[in-house]
């Protein structure tokens, strides 16, 4: 007897068709520990595709902690926080992210997208709208569609269609201003002195997701522009810059963190985080604090990368965050110059539509306080040959 499972014939024809029209992709599967390095079929390659900017997802107290937790506490709590789920490190852990990010009190989740998933919901509704910059991560998208409030979505950056969105919803009960602190396709920060301002000025609240920012930019965006206390809440990652594993906070008035855990769905009915990760985050954060020097790094790795790329003649989006956006625009230039780059010792990925638009197709380097000079010039030297695929494109 054929004991395969049996499902509709429609909908395999139809998912069938759907991904003949599709690019194929396949995840890659690399060796070894999160790093500057990683090996891909035997090959060691310079890994500039990484979230781990402050390279500590690879420092040994880090990992070190991690250790430590699991052999006294385990791998997993097997039960949700509002169970028996919850441990000391994970109220250490909350109370660390607060104050990284300057806020009262922050409520973890699972990761960030859980996060942004679980906030909307909880706490607006049909009489609420939501103003969307149209470049926001997936996340926040989702999330303000699981909500019952009304959308508005503004062209990124331009705040001036904030504006007039903001002046045509006076009868709204709340108004939320929701934002990427850095995006994630260019690198540029979101204009949080205005975005203040306008939120202040029309009675609003403005959420921005820091997962790119915290750790980067010291407690994220609103340090970085000197505005602490100007933001109503954030929400942020633990797997990026903050050791690179899991886990995600929003952060802001206890009277907000303390409905979360009352009725958000991805906080209430999902297991706590492992302890071993949590105890590995709170480790990094006391880390990111008190090496300022690895932030210092960074920066002057990004700048040297950014200068020997132009040089090089790449158009490089202007900033000043460890995301480098290398246009290559048009057709498949991006995902030949990237499969070049594969073979030439360096793993980058690229960006084509419709992660992004039709022509604004490109590479995403990411850089790291954890890569040497000797890296970074492998990498541009990298770069320099595949160099002719430009001119032949």
């Amino acid at each position: 007897m054929d004991r395969r499972h049996r499902v509709n014939t429609a909908l395999l024809d139809r998912l069938r068709t759907e991904l003949e029209g599709r690019p194929p992709r396949r995840d890659l599967v690399v060796s070894g520990a999160q790093g500057p390095t990683l090996s891909l079929d035997g090959e060691l390659l310079v890994n500039l595709a990484s979230n781990d900017y402050l390279g500590l997802a690879g420092s040994p107290e880090v990992l070190a902690a991690a250790r430590e937790a699991m052999r006294d506490q385990g791998l997993g709590v097997a039960a949700g926080r509002v169970l028996c789920g919850t441990r000391s490190v994970h109220s250490a852990l909350e109370t660390a992210i607060a104050e990284l990010v300057g806020t009262e009190d922050a409520v973890l989740y699972g990761s960030c997208f859980d996060a942004n998933l679980g906030v909307f919901a909880a706490l607006l509704g049909p009489d609420d709208v939501i103003f969307s910059d149209a470049l926001n991560h997936a996340s926040l998208i989702d999330g303000i569609r699981l909500s019952q409030a009304q959308r508005r979505v503004y062209a990124h950056s331009d705040l001036n269609e904030l504006e007039r969105y903001l002046t045509e919803s006076t009868e709204a009960r709340h108004r939320l201003i929701v934002t990427d602190g850095v995006f994630s396709m260019d690198g540029d920060l979101a204009a949080l002195p205005r975005l203040a301002e306008l939120a202040r000025r029309y009675d609003a609240v403005l959420l921005v997701d820091d997962s790119h920012a915290t750790g980067v930019l010291g407690g994220g965006t609103a340090e970085h522009f000197g505005l602490a206390g100007e933001v109503d809440l954030v929400t942020g990652t633990l797997g990026k810059a903050l050791g690179g594993a899991a886990g995600g906070f929003v952060a802001g008035p206890r009277a907000v963190t303390e409905t979360l855990r009352q009725v958000s769905r991805p906080y209430v009915f999902t297991n706590a985080m492992a302890p071993p990760l949590a105890a590995a985050a709170l480790t990094a954060i006391r880390l990111a604090i008190h090496r300022p020097e690895l932030r210092e790094r960074l920066a002057a790795n990004t700048s040297w990368l950014r200068s020997a790329l132009r040089d090089l003649g790449y158009e490089v989006l202007p900033g000043e965050h460890p995301i480098v956006p290398v246009m290559l625009r048009g057709g498949t230039l991006a995902v030949d110059m990237a499969a070049a780059l594969r073979r030439e010792g360096v793993l980058v990925f690229a960006l084509s539509h419709p992660v992004v638009p039709a022509g604004e197709e490109r590479i995403r380097v990411q850089v790291s306080a954890s890569h040497t000079r000797e890296h970074l010039e492998q990498a541009a030297a990298a770069f320099g040959r595949v160099r002719g695929l430009l001119a032949a494109a």
